[in-house]
């Protein structure tokens, strides 16, 4: 299978964004779209591999860009985007909003999902609080606290959380919470927690931080799980 990527500038406002995507070659028919949301670190490796398993699967992916140019690889540069647009969820889902446009644009994409990764996962989620016209959003080891709970109705995106029973970055309070929150919003939503799995257990490389690690299965459990809710969401 031929991979095509085609790296994307584009903008949010005044910020300078830069996103890329990736889809079979050999394919031109219409077909889903998925917003890939890179965790911490920024628009990485491992956010463009994601994107090329979805790719290989049938899907045009775009992966994103949260940051804007010049941030990824300065941690203080990062942390304070984090912070910024963590405390912001309105400018969050704007930034977001923009991916989603672009994917949108491209000629082969019909309905569209989200997938995010620790930082990225919060921001799928974010998204469908909002209610974002999404198929799905799905949170892979993502950050479930808001400062905006989901209003009643509110939740348009079909929900998959996949989590590790082990992370402490995202203790059973905050997936306690999130249950309720997500129960009282009356959305359409599905929790699954992989024993021994900790933070982050999709990353297969990176910087060594207490309570995040790679777990083979869990990575190996949640793509299969991602397969069958895309099945579900786009028929």
């Amino acid at each position: 299978m031929k991979m095509n990527t085609q790296v994307v500038a584009y903008r949010d406002g005044d910020t300078e964004l830069t996103g890329q995507f990736t889809s079979d070659a050999e394919r031109g028919d219409k077909r889903p779209g998925i917003l890939v949301v890179h965790g911490g670190a920024g628009l990485d490796s491992h956010a463009k591999g994601r994107a090329t398993r979805l790719a290989e699967q049938g899907f045009v992916a775009f992966a994103c860009d949260m940051y804007g140019n010049g941030v990824a690889g300065n941690r203080e540069r990062v942390m304070a985007r984090i912070a910024e647009l963590r405390d912001d969820t309105a400018k969050l889902c704007q930034r977001a909003r923009a991916g989603i446009d672009v994917l949108k644009s491209h000629p082969q994409v019909g309905r569209v999902a989200a997938v995010g990764y620790c930082f990225g996962g919060m921001v799928a989620l974010e998204l469908a609080r909002s209610g974002a016209d999404l198929a799905g959003a799905v949170s892979v080891h993502g950050s479930l606290s808001t400062a905006r709970l989901a209003q009643i109705g509110a939740v348009k995106a079909k929900i998959l959380l996949c989590h590790g029973a082990l992370d402490p970055h995202v203790p059973i309070t905050q997936v306690n919470a999130f249950v309720q929150e997500m129960n009282e919003a009356g959305a359409d939503w599905q929790l699954i927690v992989y024993g021994g799995a900790m933070h982050g257990f999709t990353h297969e490389t990176g910087p060594a931080v207490p309570g995040v690690a790679y777990n083979a299965v869990a990575d190996a459990r949640s793509s299969a799980a991602m397969q069958t809710f895309f099945r579900e969401v786009f028929g």
